[in-house]
């Protein structure tokens, strides 16, 4: 009778060993990171994408581009190759979201000042105002660390196609030249595949929260 229920407490002990594996392994596979969704053309409001890509639904990646920098230089997709980066579409005389997204894009910067994985581009939009002089005296106002973010300026039709073709980031004016636009305050965040993985509004400080939580997250793609 003993050696019987010696029999049964090992089983029992096995058993129990065993559903703990089990369990484990369910635990493991339901709490898989999900990866950021990449976004398309379709998958954006309208009035942000040009009319010539509101079908797309896949492959949709930022174009290659050329603009200038605060300090002249000029600025290329390389310069940006294999990193993360947050994009934005800004003006420096703006007095109205524009200083809260700066702050915003400013305490990202904090953030990855240390990694040399992550970026910031800020487009101008008025590119007619926003030469390098003028974006050299603004990022030095903001504190721009010129190692980690650039503000761009250049062709304003460049600029444009890149917003409505690429960032699916801002409006039309609708009234003054073919290019006019008004920006949103809307943040973008770029895998090193030049995919959209993310918008946000750079004005909200948890929205603000989660993008940084989400760089981290999209880091540990790339493990």
């Amino acid at each position: 009778m003993l050696d019987f229920f010696k029999g049964y407490k090992n089983f029992a002990i096995g058993f129990g060993i065993l559903c703990a594996v089990i369990i484990g392994i369910i635990y493991s596979v339901l709490n898989v990171e999900k990866p950021l969704p990449i976004y398309q053309p379709s998958q954006v409001d309208t009035t942000l994408v040009d009319s010539t890509i509101q079908y797309v639904r896949k492959y949709h990646k930022i174009a290659d581009f050329s603009l200038t920098n605060q300090n002249g230089k000029t600025i290329t997709q390389e310069d940006y190759k294999d990193k993360i980066y947050v994009a934005d579409f800004f003006f420096t005389t703006c007095q109205t979201i524009c200083p809260i997204m700066t702050d915003h894009m400013r305490e990202i910067q904090k953030e990855i000042s240390n990694d040399d994985e992550v970026m910031l581009l800020s487009h101008t939009v008025t590119p007619e105002i926003d030469d390098v002089a003028q974006l050299k005296k603004y990022a030095i106002s903001k504190g721009v660390n010129d190692n980690k973010w650039n503000l761009v300026t250049g062709d304003k039709k460049h600029i444009y196609e890149l917003a409505r073709k690429s960032y699916l980031a801002v409006q039309t004016v609708g009234d003054g030249d073919e290019y006019d636009m008004i920006h949103t305050e809307n943040f973008m965040l770029i895998d090193k595949k030049r995919q959209i993985r993310g918008f946000y509004d750079g004005t909200d400080p948890e929205a603000i929260a989660n993008l940084i939580e989400d760089i981290k997250k999209l880091k540990r793609e790339y493990k």
